[in-house]
């Protein structure tokens, strides 16, 4: 019985470490995504995905074996891949969001692109393991008076 005089509520305690164990461990996954980015290493890549995982960008949707098909085929490189914030993580259960602004230099089919894009990630939780499941970019508006 509660001191109060009112009665507790049966059943386990609400899990309030779980947002503070997954946020840093999101952030991480991350950063860890971004470096294997660079390393152009298509598996690496991959290993941060779910098999469902697709890219929304300006052109359009891309799935994960196109997108791992043009990374492996060496159409597309990263030179470079920044946060220029700190992500904003956001956990619903076994979903979560992850939101930063990034830089970030490709080059495909032998042209080099920099881009500076404000990105959100979907991730899931599976077997104990967060999964990104869709990634969503959108490109940074310019500073005001450029």
């Amino acid at each position: 019985m509660a001191e109060s005089g009112e009665e507790q509520t049966p059943g386990p305690p609400p899990d309030r470490g779980t947002a503070d164990v997954d946020r840093p461990r999101l952030t991480a996954i991350v950063d860890a995504w971004a470096a294997a980015i660079v390393t152009d290493d298509a598996d690496r890549i991959g290993s941060f995905t779910a098999e469902e995982w697709v890219i929304v960008s300006e052109s359009g949707i891309t799935d994960r074996e196109a997108f791992l098909g043009y990374v492996r085929s060496g159409d597309l490189t990263h030179s470079a891949m920044e946060a220029v914030t700190p992500p904003r993580v956001s956990i619903y259960g076994d979903t979560a969001t992850v939101t930063a602004r990034i830089t970030n230099t490709a080059h495909y089919g032998g042209q080099r692109f920099d881009a500076d894009e404000w990105t959100t990630d979907v991730f899931v939780r599976r077997d104990g393991h967060w999964r990104c499941v869709l990634s969503h970019i959108t490109p940074a508006a310019p500073p005001a008076g450029s």
